[in-house]
């Protein structure tokens, strides 16, 4: 896209969303941020209702970091077989429990950078957790919050630290986290990557990809 909203205009944007999806909020079922925190990482190029799907049975028998260590790796990759690259997160999830348990007394941090040394979690999971488990404002750029916010005009970036860096400048920090959801939904329900509904959405008088596909631009 070669253009940005004005601040002005993406909040209008934001308002329309928060019509659309007033119960817009984090899908993936967890009790506590050390359940967030094992189905963030379990979601990656995943849905979250198979990760549901899966962390059902799995956090009825293994609650905290300690309860996990008990088990062996082949043993964790058959419980979660089902989701795409079960054995490199079968590995970073023992991973990072040994880390939780050696270097945080099994407490999950509170802070993005500490979450980025657990293995594992980059930058969108350790957004995801400090969002939804601690209240602390952030911008989770996902595949859905990517394609969205620079189809739309909200950023103008090739790749996901420029978008997030551009979604945090433009929108006001009290509404990082719910903006993150909105957009999120937005991606999951209408503007998706193949077949996006534009038919079905209200914003296609302010989006540069439909203005651009229409021929407009």
């Amino acid at each position: 896209m070669d253009k940005k909203k004005s601040k002005e205009e993406i909040e209008e944007i934001l308002e329309t969303l928060e019509e659309m999806y007033p119960d817009a909020a984090c899908e993936l079922n967890y009790n506590n941020p050390f359940q967030l925190l094992i189905a963030t990482i379990l979601s990656a190029q995943t849905t979250d209702k198979k990760v549901n799907q899966v962390t059902k049975g799995l956090f009825e028998k293994y609650k905290n970091p300690k309860d996990f260590l008990k088990i062996e790796q082949i043993e964790l990759e058959k419980m979660i077989k089902e989701i795409g690259l079960y054995r490199s997160k079968a590995k970073n999830i023992l991973n990072t429990c040994r880390m939780l348990v050696e270097l945080y007394d099994s407490k999950i941090p509170d802070r993005k950078e500490e979450l980025m040394k657990l293995s594992g979690v980059g930058r969108k999971t350790a957004n995801v957790v400090v969002s939804n488990a601690f209240s602390v404002p952030a911008i989770a750029v996902d595949t859905h919050v990517f394609r969205v916010a620079n189809r739309i005009g909200l950023a103008d970036s090739d790749h996901v630290v420029g978008t997030e860096e551009q979604l945090m400048e433009n929108i006001k920090k009290e509404k990082w986290s719910r903006a993150h959801h909105l957009l999120i939904f937005h991606g999951r329900r209408v503007c998706k990557a193949r077949k996006p509904s534009c038919e079905k959405c209200p914003l296609i008088g302010e989006c540069l990809y439909y203005q651009k596909i229409v021929g407009r631009v």
